[in-house]
């Protein structure tokens, strides 16, 4: 019976001699989670696909350096939230996938569904009013479930800011729905 490794036990007992088999065993673990998170900040599937190829290319290219100061997937995802950054700061996009995208728009035809659409609006809205550090925290927490002290990580905050943050930023997105919905 394999016992399953954690990813720094795969970095440690496969990359010297089998780095092959360390990053296919880290790609397959993560590549979903890496796709998503680039296709949440490009709203492209080409680019998010490049980005994800771009991304473990230049992580294998890293491995040797990971030092586990943090979890590797913490050390991943700060990559992957770095290259695409610099990617569409390149590009001078910065277009990033709101927390609703996920919900199923293909409602049946009655006023609860209209209802169901003006509120996937009204959100969409409320998320483009908040400023880019905002909406990445909100995806990072809600969408890509990362812990508080995952993002505090990443961010190089104390978890009582990250928790201060994004209660802030919850906040934003309800007073922003909520004077909509008194209009």
């Amino acid at each position: 019976m394999r016992t399953f490794l954690t990813d720094e036990e795969t970095i440690r007992q496969f990359l010297p001699d089998k780095p092959n088999q360390c990053f296919e065993t880290l790609y397959n673990r993560y590549v979903n989670k890496v796709y998503r998170r680039c296709l949440s900040m490009t709203k492209d599937t080409e680019k998010a696909e490049d980005f994800t190829h771009d991304i473990f290319l230049k992580v294998f290219s890293k491995l040797d350096a990971f030092q586990e100061r943090s979890s590797f997937s913490t050390w991943l995802y700060s990559i992957a939230y770095n290259y695409c950054s610099d990617q569409l700061r390149l590009a001078k996009r910065l277009d990033f996938a709101s927390i609703e995208e996920g919900l199923s728009l293909e409602l049946p035809d009655s006023q609860e569904s209209m209802l169901h659409e003006e509120t996937i609006q009204l959100v969409r809205q409320a998320m483009a009013a908040l400023s880019v550090k905002e909406r990445t925290l909100l995806h990072l927490k809600y969408e890509d479930s990362m812990s508080i002290e995952e993002i505090a990580q990443l961010y190089n905050l104390k978890p009582s800011a990250v928790k201060m943050r994004l209660k802030r930023s919850r906040e934003k997105v309800q007073q922003f729905c909520a004077l909509h919905y008194a209009a």
